[in-house]
Order: structure tokens, then C-alpha cells, then sequence
């Protein structure tokens, strides 16, 4: 056949061999006909063959479909759900959107389109393994507050130096040193809490937190140096949630000051250091002798920002924990009387407070750690966290467009019945060894994921454990007021701060209390109790 179509292709001319010689002869009718049938039938045949490979590939290759976008409103233009995030608490708003969209959906606040992912797995994968696909964002007012160059906007080479550095700086073996001055602070703030008045439980814990901070991160410092570094971040703490104008006199344009003044107070402290060549192995010790790959050291703005940065990530974290702490023990007389008796056989073991505090005492606190757990997955102090998309994205067939914000719901995760039985019980005993049931991958995360993960969360565990150590052993105290009630600024503490009296416990109140506990048998079981 192909002979054929050969020939046929040449315009209805052939040659044959006559007598020796080329003769070239002219087409019949018969022979145009041929020719057209032939080349008909090669056009359908070709079409057919197309036709039938383009369904087989159809077939077997089902055409690829574009992603989508994730379900849910966007609001109104420029506003988008700011105000209905805003208008409630904030944690009914993303449940009835995971209710009514599934775990992952989209929104708009803050004037940046979002999606919102309520899911371990999409957790996982923005926090982690696609971790490079997604950068830490905070909005430019407050990252002006903290410092441009503090590790937390920053990723690859740079983020990676500092966090080594701030980690091992913080790491249980650094820390374990501290525990006497961490003791220390926490025994003279209850002492001052107990000067028979009405404190604000929260504003008091962030003082405690502040305090420990400056021993972690300047070691012993001049007490000069330390009320000015206090009275600036002061300053500082009451703008960064403020509206950011540059107006003079606003309490965002006195942070900003302020902040240019802390700046200044670790400069000095850092030439000081250099002047009398002091080596100490606390954070800025750290930070000051650190050289990368080239030799080249971190200037004093960089290490300012990263000093400033920790001392903010530290503070008011810490100090909301501490006061959801105290307000599930007050809540919960039985399992207060527990904690009691585990903090109580330390103390006396240390004939009543003689002994100081030591490193594995606070390691063996069993029951009181199980409590921290708790309260931090139950307040979910951290709800969430901001990654901004580098790149378009997909995920499960919807897709994150590149510059719009991604929001894990840690506390929607923490808040999952799938993940927590009866999770608006507060159960300290979901966390208990004995149980062997440990929370599933990712579904646990009070200090975040990955590689932007808190690298502090040891020392916030260390003083919460030491303060309640003291406290539960030496001190009662009362919840005055309303003791119901949420309020976020930004992070979630009891309505008003948790307003409380402190006062010293007696010898004679505590052996009655321990006779109490010994003698009611359903203390010990400890039972959950509902919020």
C-alpha cells in the first residue's frame, strides 16, 4: 500500500521501462479517479486513527482539572470578616467555620485574604515538610517593634544560625544552672503577691516571666541595666498592640521610642562586656561570639533585635499559661489537694525549704506537669500562627495562591473530639504515662511546629513548674470577682486577668488540708472536671 500511495502522491505521473528508455505517459480518467479515492481514504483513515488514540488517551489519562480555591465567604470588600471575628470570641468563629466548610476554608481579616487549615496532616505540611513553601508574616508595625532582624520573620541560612544559637542557649542542660534563680524570683514575688491585697494574676506573671527572661538572656545584670530594660519594655508592650501611627504622643510612636532606647541599653551592656572581657555562656554571650562560615560576626542592631525578640516570645506566653494554671487549680479543689501532696513531699524533703530547689526535683513533678499539659492545650494560648504562601500552592485539590496568609488552627486541633476525648474537659490524666495513649503526631503542638517551633518551651516549662512548686506549698489563694469569662490581648487569659488574693498558708491550715486529703479516697483519683 505504500508503494501506492507513493505513487499517487507524485501528481498522477508514472515512468515505465520501454525498450530500454524512460517513457513518460500521460494520466487516463480511471487513473485521476484512483488517485482521488485513495487520497480520500487516506484522509478518513487518518481521522479515524486520531480520533480512536485521543479517546484511548482520554481514556487512560483523565484530563487534569485546575485546583480551586477553598470554600467559605470572603465578606465585604476591604473589611472582608474582621469585624465578625472581632465582634466574638475568636475561637467560636473559626469552629463554625470548620462546622459548616470542613478543615480547610478561606476568609478575609486583617485586609489579607486567608486560608484556614483545622487539620493535624495540613498542620504538618505547612509547619513542616513544605515548610519552605511558606514564611513567617507579621504586619510591619509590629515587626518594627520587635526588631527587623529577630529570627522569627527570617528563613534559610540566616533563621537556621540563630536558632541554633537561641536553642542551645535554652536547651535543658543551659538551664538546668538557672534553677536556683528562677527559684529565687518566684519566692520573692509570692512573698510580694501576699501583702494582703487584690493583685491582677496576669500582670503579675508577666513581671515573674519579664524577671526570668533578663536571668536567661543577660545572666546577672546591673541593676541599672534592668530597670531601664524594664520601664522601655513596658513602654514598648503597651504600643505593640496599639494603632500604629507615627503621631507624637500616641502609645504607638512612645514604643517606638522606647524601643530605639532598648536598643540602645544592649549596646551598652555589650560594650561593657567587651571592655572588661567578660565570656559568660548566656544568650547574649552567645550571640556576641557567634561567627559564621565567613568569619563575620552578628552586628549589635542584629543581636539587639534577637534579644528583644526572645524577650517578647517569652513574656506574655508564659504569663497567660501561668494564669490559666492557677485558674483550673482553684477550679479543681481535688486535684489542687493532689498537686499539693506531690509539691509538699518535695518540700519537705528539702527539710521545709531549707534546701533549695534542684534540677531533678522539678523533673519529678509528675502530676503538676501533667497540669501545664493541660492548660495549654485546653487555653491553646497560641490559637494560631501566620505563614504567608511564596508560591502557588496545592493541597488536597483547593489551591493557596501565592502572597495570601495560611493560618494552622492549633486550637481548633487541640479542641477535636477525634484527637481528645471530651475535649472541654480538663483532664490532666489524658497525659498520663500509665495510659499509653499519648497524643497522635501533630495534633499536640502549645509551642508550635517545626522549625519556627518555640525554642524556649523548656524554660517556660522549667519556671511554671517552680513557681507552683512554691506557690501550692507555701501559699493559698482565692479568685475574687466574676471567675468566668474570656479576654484576648492578643493571647486568651481569664476575664480581667484572674483578680486574686494570696496569702501565706499556716503550718496548722496545711497539716489539716494534708489529713483531709489522706482521709477522702476520691481525691485521689482526681476525676476531670467541665469548663
Amino acid at each position: 500500500m505504500c508503494v501506492l500511495v507513493c505513487a499517487l502522491s507524485r501528481g498522477g505521473e508514472r515512468e515505465q521501462r520501454e525498450r530500454g528508455r524512460f517513457v513518460k505517459i500521460g494520466l487516463t480518467g480511471a487513473d485521476m479517479l484512483l488517485g482521488i479515492a485513495a487520497s480520500i481514504f487516506l484522509f478518513i483513515s487518518a481521522l479515524l486513527s486520531y480520533t480512536f488514540t485521543r479517546a484511548h488517551t482520554r481514556r487512560r489519562r483523565p484530563q487534569q482539572r485546575k485546583a480551586k480555591l477553598p470554600p467559605g465567604p470572603v465578606g465585604w470588600p476591604f473589611i472582608g470578616e474582621t469585624l465578625q471575628l472581632y465582634s466574638q470570641d475568636p475561637n467560636i468563629f473559626f469552629a463554625n467555620k470548620q462546622k459548616r466548610y470542613g478543615e480547610i476554608f478561606k476568609s478575609h481579616i486583617l485586609g489579607c485574604p486567608c486560608v484556614m487549615l483545622a487539620s493535624p496532616e495540613a498542620a504538618r505540611f505547612v509547619l513542616v515538610t513544605q515548610a519552605h513553601l511558606f514564611k513567617p508574616t507579621y504586619p510591619k508595625s509590629k515587626e518594627k517593634l520587635i526588631g527587623p532582624s529577630a529570627l522569627f520573620f527570617h528563613q534559610g541560612d540566616y533563621h537556621t544560625r540563630l536558632r541554633r544559637l537561641v536553642q542551645g542557649s535554652l536547651s535543658p542542660d543551659a538551664i538546668r544552672s538557672l534553677v536556683p534563680h528562677i527559684e529565687s524570683i518566684a519566692i520573692s514575688s509570692l512573698e510580694a503577691w501576699a501583702e494582703d491585697r487584690i493583685i491582677n494574676t496576669f500582670q503579675e506573671m508577666k513581671k515573674f516571666s519579664f524577671d526570668v527572661g533578663i536571668i536567661a538572656l543577660f545572666g546577672c545584670l546591673d541593676s541599672y541595666y534592668k530597670e531601664e530594660l524594664k520601664k522601655n519594655y513596658s513602654i514598648v508592650d503597651k504600643g505593640y498592640n496599639s494603632f500604629p501611627t507615627n503621631i507624637p504622643g500616641t502609645a504607638y510612636s512612645n514604643a517606638f521610642l522606647a524601643r530605639k532606647r532598648l536598643s540602645q541599653i544592649v549596646s551598652e551592656i555589650i560594650i561593657k562586656r567587651k571592655e572588661k572581657r567578660l565570656e559568660r555562656k548566656d544568650l547574649l554571650g552567645c550571640l556576641m561570639n557567634s561567627k559564621d562560615e565567613k568569619g563575620q560576626s552578628l552586628t549589635d542592631d542584629q543581636i539587639a533585635d534577637n534579644i528583644i525578640g526572645v524577650l517578647f516570645a517569652a513574656q506574655d506566653t508564659t504569663a497567660s499559661a501561668l494564669t490559666w494554671v492557677l485558674k483550673f487549680l482553684h477550679d479543681n479543689p481535688k486535684l489542687l489537694e493532689g498537686v499539693k501532696a506531690e509539691q509538699i513531699a518535695i518540700y519537705e524533703s528539702n527539710g521545709l525549704g531549707k534546701r533549695p530547689l534542684t534540677w531533678a526535683q522539678a523533673r519529678s513533678m509528675i502530676l503538676t506537669y501533667r497540669v501545664i499539659l493541660e492548660s495549654l492545650r485546653m487555653a491553646s494560648i497560641i490559637s494560631f500562627t501566620f505563614r504567608e504562601a511564596v508560591a502557588d500552592v496545592e493541597y488536597k485539590g483547593y489551591l493557596i495562591p501565592k502572597g495570601w496568609k495560611v493560618l494552622p488552627l492549633f486550637r481548633n486541633i487541640h479542641h477535636n473530639p477525634e484527637f481528645f476525648l471530651d475535649p472541654q474537659k480538663f483532664d490532666p490524666s489524658r497525659f498520663a504515662v500509665y495510659k499509653n495513649v499519648a497524643p497522635k503526631p501533630n495534633t499536640f503542638m502549645p509551642f508550635g511546629n517545626g522549625v519556627h517551633a518555640c525554642p524556649g518551651n523548656e524554660l517556660a516549662k522549667l519556671e511554671m513548674l517552680i513557681l507552683i512548686h512554691h506557690l501550692v506549698a507555701k501559699f493559698r489563694w482565692e479568685v475574687v470577682g466574676s471567675q468566668s469569662g474570656i479576654q484576648y490581648g492578643p493571647f486568651p487569659v481569664p476575664q480581667h486577668g484572674l483578680p486574686a488574693r494570696f496569702w501565706k498558708e499556716s503550718v496548722c491550715q496545711r497539716q489539716e488540708a494534708e489529713a483531709s486529703f489522706e482521709g477522702d479516697s476520691s481525691c485521689h483519683s482526681l476525676p476531670p472536671i467541665s469548663i
